[in-house]
């Protein structure tokens, strides 16, 4: 289970039950202390006694154990595992106590859905409404079908509403329909001889196995549309023969239950695996009556009394029962498509002693498997998916469409289009669902980058040994992924697009960044709604041609993206994704106009398909959020060195004077070294290790699949390396950052008094240029009072710096180090502590 899903679970559950507890703190706590450990009712024994212990907690417990039975029956899932957890519950007296309290009283809800009876009164409203309705226009009456038609749960294009011919002409039925019935009151049997009543009843009895009424045995009305057919026999046959008549009546009813499973089935709703499988059986349903049919030669040629047709019965009886028994268990479960042939693996499977029965289980099998095995076929070897019935178990959810996906590379093509509905999956084919989803995946890209696909659909059928569809699933696998592999590492360079995307991203292209910084360092620097893309873009064109990376064949790729918020809001925005706090991030929206083009500038990239797949929105945006923070840390450097080559000027400077700036370039030095020391540990620390064991990885893939994981690993590893999903330690960083760039603009503003100092006079231009940036205060030549109060700044912003700096390492040195999570981060930290001038020894002591 991923941690946002696991957050959701938590805070649902905590608004069900009113809980005022901190979601995070309880998700926390359950991924630390809560293993996967089997469940206590893995075995048989064990489960059935937690069955009868939980049902004697109940108020009722037959009432439980009926209702447990009969969904037990309907193979419902999740069963074990829902009545496991209830009786973890029945155990658990707090948890009892606490669903008390915040349970919603079924008495109140029942009553409130209830519709109130009709009364004299309101029969006049009844009537009148339906006067308007009939005197409705036909028009009206159409639109009205068609909502009607709208809101059914299924689709009138692939399923169209076809009533059963057995409701048409019931009269057609081979399951005792009450039109055909006989009265045979004529012939009564009660002074009739034991030998003469057996001549009637083998004759009668004929007829009831063929499904017809009879005259001393009468078929009752079914109860239910499932249940098993019952008979009524005359009282007065003698007892020996009725005896020997009930033993052979349940082949009747096992015909009976077969013959209503074939006539329903066999409708198109029901899909193309029941059709299979009424289909065969109303094959052996038809060698069935042939073999009443000898037997009727049999007695037609008076060689055939009770004793000899209940011997050559047996094996019908026998045969025909286990069929019953599947077509009631399909039927009280309702199962279409992979749900039938689980069933019919199970049979298969409890019949592993019994030749025969098995052998008539296969049979069945190998019947219904062949629809599904044609759509499995048609899937791994064409990519094409012919299920109109949803019967596959694999689901088409068309989120993304083709002409879409040059423009909109989400990854919900690869996550969500196509998808596993574990419900449908035979159990015969659990072990291989996952490589079936894929290689049909695999072919759909391909088939959509124009390629032809020559691949012979192969034949797939059912056997005991599953090694004969096995084999051909995953030869078919193989080559799907090798081809789209082939596609994307080969003719599409993979690895040559993602070392591009390093270049730009992860500032793996120097000499451009430091042109582009440059170049646009003044265009950054202003609000970003006074911020001009164009300009950006043009800037950016001729940092590509004036550096290295003009020999990038990908380079035209490269665009200027221009956020409405910082990188700090983003992560925060994503790591409180299903969380208390998201709330307030949606709705916080008013700081755009707070921004400057620093803060909201990030690259972007132009992908298209197949490529798509792996460099998607998603992998994109963790490339530009981890450019983000290498970009600001390398803005803020470069401010540094700006405020460091400024302050060469003092060396003319008084003696006297010159002293009180000793502080403030202890301070940029300190500051140069902390954020320099930050990008040595992302850029040389993090990203180029973790570069080179991708690269590694990724030269020993077998498809398309561990091509994704690989890369998500990279940017995973990279964005925690990073300090990037760490909210505190980031917020941390940019405080620090943020007072580096305060402390340069104070300095910028004392470079007026180095100007003068060294040229006797300040230029009008200078002035005029940064009195508009908001640069320069005061211009007059600096006094006492003046130094006193530069002295004053310049010592609040060491304290200031030196106060988060001291939070970062502690904030590094709290977290975990049993865990290799963040073994990288204590290098940082030994990096850090010499930051802090002449304190690294009292931290260290500490």
């Amino acid at each position: 289970m991923s941690e946002f899903k696991l957050h959701h679970l938590v805070k649902e559950l905590l608004t069900l039950t009113n809980s005022k507890a901190n979601p995070e703190e309880l998700a926390d706590y359950l991924e630390k202390h809560i293993t996967r450990a089997p469940l206590a009712s893995s075995s048989q024994i064990g489960y059935q006694n937690e069955v009868h212990e939980f049902a004697e907690s109940c108020s009722n417990p037959q009432a439980f154990l009926s209702k447990y039975e009969e969904l037990k029956q309907k193979n419902v899932d999740c069963l074990s595992g829902y009545v496991h957890l209830m009786y973890l519950i029945s155990q658990d007296a707090p948890g009892k106590e606490l669903l008390s309290k915040t349970c919603i009283n079924p008495t109140i809800s029942s009553s409130t859905s209830l519709v109130s009876p009709l009364t004299l009164t309101d029969l006049p409203t009844v009537k009148n409404k339906l006067k308007k309705a009939i005197t409705m226009p036909s028009a009206t009456c159409v639109n009205l079908n068609r909502q009607i038609l709208n809101t059914t749960g299924l689709p009138t294009a692939t399923t169209p509403s076809m009533n059963s011919w057995v409701q048409r002409r019931p009269t057609m039925s081979w399951d005792f329909s009450r039109s055909t019935m006989q009265i045979c009151g004529t012939n009564p049997i009660t002074n009739i001889p034991p030998s003469s009543q057996e001549s009637m009843l083998i004759e009668d009895l004929l007829n009831i196995l063929m499904g017809l009424p009879g005259c001393y045995i009468e078929a009752l009305d079914l109860k239910g549309p499932y249940d098993n057919r019952e008979f009524a026999i005359n009282e007065n046959i003698d007892p020996p023969l009725k005896g020997l008549i009930k033993q052979i009546l349940p082949l009747a009813s096992h015909y009976s239950i077969i013959q209503r499973f074939i006539e329903e089935k066999m409708r198109f709703e029901y899909g193309q695996v029941n059709n299979a499988l009424a289909e065969c059986m109303s094959g052996l349903v038809v060698e069935y009556m042939l073999f009443l049919t000898q037997i009727e030669t049999e007695f037609r040629s008076e060689n055939l009394n009770l004793h000899k047709m209940w011997f050559y019965l047996q094996n019908k009886i026998h045969s025909l029962g286990i069929i019953s028994n599947i077509a009631t268990t399909i039927n009280k479960s309702d199962s279409i498509g992979g749900k039938v042939l689980s069933l019919l693996h199970e049979q298969i499977s409890g019949f592993s002693g019994d030749y025969k029965a098995q052998n008539l289980c296969v049979q069945l099998m190998q019947a219904a498997c062949v629809p599904y095995m044609k759509m499995l076929g048609m899937w791994i070897y064409k990519g094409i998916i012919t299920d109109p019935i949803k019967e596959f178990l694999v689901e088409d959810n068309e989120v993304v469409q083709k002409e879409d996906m040059p423009i909109d590379y989400s990854a919900d093509y690869w996550d969500k289009k196509y998808t596993v509905r574990r419900e449908r999956i035979p159990a015969f084919l659990e072990p291989v669902s996952d490589i079936i989803l894929r290689a049909g995946k695999y072919l759909n890209v391909i088939r959509q980058c124009g390629k032809t696909l020559n691949h012979k659909v192969e034949t797939i059928e059912y056997k005991l040994e599953e090694k004969h569809y096995i084999e051909a699933i995953e030869n078919a696998y193989k080559i799907a992924s090798q081809t789209l592999l082939d596609l994307v590492m080969k003719e599409q360079d993979l690895v040559g697009r993602l070392k591009s995307v390093k270049h730009y991203f992860l500032l793996d292209q120097g000499d451009f960044i430091v042109t582009f910084l440059s170049l646009c360092e003044k265009e950054l620097s202003k609000n970003i709604n006074d911020v001009i893309q164009a300009r950006l873009d043009s800037l950016m064109d001729l940092a590509l041609r004036l550096s290295s990376a003009t020999n990038d064949p990908y380079k035209d790729d490269l665009r200027i993206e221009l956020l409405p918020y910082d990188l700090q809001f983003q992560m925060f925005k994503i790591l409180s994704i299903q969380t208390m706090s998201e709330q307030e991030y949606c709705m916080n929206s008013d700081f755009q106009n707070e921004l400057y083009g620093i803060q909201s500038f990030t690259f972007s990239y132009e992908v298209r398909w197949p490529l798509s797949l792996i460099l998607n929105r998603r992998s994109l945006s963790c490339y530009q959020m981890i450019f983000r923070h290498l970009f600001y840390c390398k803005y803020v450097e470069r401010m540094l060195c700006q405020v460091w080559r400024a302050n060469k000027v003092t060396k003319k400077f008084a003696e006297h004077t010159a002293k009180q700036y000793r502080f403030a370039f202890a301070l940029r030095q300190r500051m140069i070294q902390c954020v320099q020391n930050l990008e040595y540990h992302m850029m040389v620390e993090v990203i180029e290790p973790h570069w080179s064991s991708f690269l590694h990885n990724i030269a020993k893939v077998n498809n398309v699949d561990e091509v994704l994981t690989c890369h998500c690993d990279f940017l995973v590893a990279c964005l925690r390396d990073c300090m990037l999903t760490i909210p505190n330690l980031l917020e941390v960083i940019t405080n620090i950052l943020t007072i580096c760039i305060s402390f340069c603009k104070f300095m910028q503003q004392a470079q007026l008094h180095y100007l003068e100092a060294e040229l006797g006079i300040v230029p009008q231009s200078y002035i005029d240029t940064h009195m508009l940036q908001g640069e320069l205060g005061v211009c007059e030549i600096p006094d006492e009072t003046q130094m006193a109060t530069f002295s004053e700044n310049i010592a609040a912003f060491d304290e200031q710096f030196t106060k988060h700096l001291l939070d970062l390492l502690g904030l590094i040195n709290g977290l975990n180090r049993d865990s290799s999570d963040h073994e990288r981060l204590f290098n940082l930290l030994y990096r850090i502590v010499f930051c802090l001038g002449d304190k690294p020894e009292t931290w260290l002591n500490n």
